[in-house]
């Protein structure tokens, strides 16, 4: 996720850096507090969201504004000001939001968590896994096809489970009413040969008699969500790995 921060104040731009880098640690930010300068070092970018101080020299963040939807329509324009004189003007902006000085953390929480547009997540991470709606996994945003279907159930499982480790009785239980221990063995078998082509091995723990999944290794909408990530939160509509019954999302 990209973000454009301008404001012509530093130490105002260092506050508003601060309390969106707290937010979105893992966003990338462009910080300028010329906005002739912003637009040319941003033009040429795919930027998410930009937080626009609107008394500024040059050009003021209104005006700034209509150059960067020009160029991008989908752009979330937030406003941050002292004023409030501006909201005919940003309203026919179509802007997210406004956020009022002095900044903080649960301001631009609340904004970024009600986007006009929402954002895709930009995971790091090689492993992606999906939980809201249906479960899927994706490595570098190619989706991961296990051998078997009751393989996905198992490490949909572990990532229901977030790193515990499970031990086989569990997981049989979870998956049959009988006895089915042989089985399963094959499908963490079929998990750690089809990770393994991947090169992701290292997202599947398996020790003795239980295995687990290494939270670190992978991006997860739901743990995102957990940790108040407001692009999980944008995401969430109340449904969570659909396709298996004993999977209810604890918020």
């Amino acid at each position: 996720m990209l973000l454009l921060l301008v404001d012509d104040e530093e130490l105002q731009l260092t506050r508003l850096k601060k309390c969106v880098s707290n937010v979105l640690p893992e966003a990338e930010l462009l910080c300028f507090t010329n906005p002739i300068k912003a637009y040319d070092g941003s033009k040429d970018k795919d930027v998410d969201i930009a937080f626009l101080d609107i008394e500024m020299p040059g050009i003021n963040g209104i005006k700034l504004a209509k150059k960067l939807k020009d160029k991008n329509p989908l752009i979330n324009i937030v406003f941050v000001t002292a004023f409030d004189n501006y909201g005919l003007e940003a309203m026919k902006l179509h802007a997210s939001g406004y956020v009022s000085k002095p900044v903080n953390e649960d301001k631009i929480k609340e904004e970024l968590e009600n986007l006009r547009y929402p954002v895709e997540m930009s995971p790091n991470n090689k492993v992606q896994v999906k939980c809201f709606g249906n479960f899927e996994v994706f490595c570098n945003g190619e989706p991961i096809k296990f051998s078997y279907s009751k393989s996905k159930e198992v490490f949909a499982y572990l990532i229901d489970r977030e790193g515990a480790a499970i031990n086989i009785n569990e997981l049989n239980a979870v998956l049959w009413e009988e006895d089915h221990k042989s089985y399963l063995r094959n499908l963490i078998s079929d998990i750690q040969k089809t990770l393994k082509k991947f090169n992701a091995s290292d997202v599947f723990i398996k020790r003795h008699n239980e295995c687990y999944i290494d939270i670190n290794k992978v991006y997860c909408d739901a743990y995102e969500y957990k940790k108040d990530n407001p692009d999980a939160i944008n995401l969430y509509r109340g449904e969570y790995m659909i396709q298996y019954p004993w999977a209810i999302f604890e918020e």
